[in-house]
């Protein structure tokens, strides 16, 4: 009887015991773990994940974004891109350039999109060839041929440094074609090529390729437009401020990772699109470790003058159907103080 009673109080205290450990471990248990408890937010990429995205990618990675209360999806974008589905409301955040974005401001019908911040601080794409074609300035792009999208603003682009420099556009030969391979084009047919310095001008590098490349943003402070930018729908950050203030927070923080650690920020992003080149990626990284922030006071700012005077540029030049107003389209505040 006596071992009975000393069986049922042992199982008895072990019971309680069990109890209270248990309410203790849920107790301790982080509360932002569960992520149905985090916000759900969406962002939308303007292309396939590249070094522009590295600091979204750290921030997912790296719990920037769960520390903010946030669940994120970084989204592939449809083919009428990231201005469209933000807009629109079908992802709270998207990825998207200046220029891109100068006929849906100019347009009396525009989408409610709203830049928030520049992932890069200049405009870091231009003009690259061959150096043995010996265009070292854009007035020699007269006599060769140039890989066009056949976009006005493009064009108009290509004409002013061209002929600011002396040149003869209407000497250039306008090959319509989409380069999906820089370094193939330039040893094929054709001589110049509108390139993104950190992607392809880098790849031509790792390539061991002697090129020449002119900066667009070294040819008139017009030309120094934001590429690219994150956005946001308007109506969605007017009525949730806070937690766009969050996500910039958090993105903030991705940016800053990939600055001091270019080649660990590498690898994340490396983790996320296993089908990029290695050696591409992490000399990308290191390049773009200087021009995330560059001269700017922080991360994501966005400066009025330059902003409105590559739009005042456009409507001198008859490139979008409407003036857009100073200030348009674009604002600081939600960046982190």
């Amino acid at each position: 009887m006596k071992n009975i009673k000393r069986t049922s109080f042992y199982l008895i205290v072990m019971v309680v015991l069990s109890l209270f450990m248990f309410t203790s471990c849920s107790a301790n248990k982080p509360q932002n773990s569960n992520k149905e408890t985090n916000e759900k937010v969406r962002i939308v990429l303007d292309w396939t994940p590249n070094t522009n995205h590295t600091g979204l990618y750290v921030a997912q990675a790296n719990g920037y974004f769960a520390e903010q209360g946030l669940e994120v999806e970084i989204m592939q974008p449809p083919e009428d891109g990231a201005v469209a589905l933000v807009g629109g409301g079908g992802a709270e955040f998207g990825v998207s350039f200046q220029d891109s974005l100068a006929p849906n401001f100019a347009s009396a019908n525009s989408m409610p999109v709203t830049a928030v911040a520049a992932l890069i601080q200049h405009n870091t794409s231009g003009i690259i060839s061959l150096k043995e074609d010996g265009i070292d300035s854009p007035a020699k792009m007269a006599g060769h041929n140039y890989a066009t999208w056949d976009m006005p603003i493009e064009k108009a682009i290509i004409k002013k440094i061209v002929e600011d420099d002396g040149g003869n556009f209407d000497e250039i030969e306008m090959v319509p074609s989409t380069v999906t391979d820089v370094i193939t084009a330039l040893q094929t047919d054709i001589d110049t090529v509108w390139v993104f310095y950190a992607w392809d001008g880098i790849a031509t590098k790792v390539k061991g390729l002697d090129t020449n490349y002119l900066n667009f943003a070294d040819y008139g402070k017009e030309l120094d437009y934001y590429c690219p930018v994150l956005i946001t729908n308007t109506e969605y950050a007017q009525e949730n401020s806070e937690t766009v203030k969050k996500a910039l927070t958090a993105i903030k923080q991705g940016y800053e990772f990939a600055i001091e650690n270019p080649e660990e920020a590498a690898q994340i992003l490396l983790e996320a699109a296993p089908e990029l080149n290695p050696e591409i990626v992490v000399e990308s990284q290191k390049w773009l470790a200087d021009q995330y922030i560059a001269d700017a006071e922080k991360w994501g700012y966005i400066d009025q003058d330059r902003w409105d005077s590559f739009y005042g540029w456009l409507f001198e030049n008859k490139l979008v159907e409407n003036e857009i107003p100073e200030g348009t389209g674009f604002t600081n505040e939600y960046l982190p103080k």
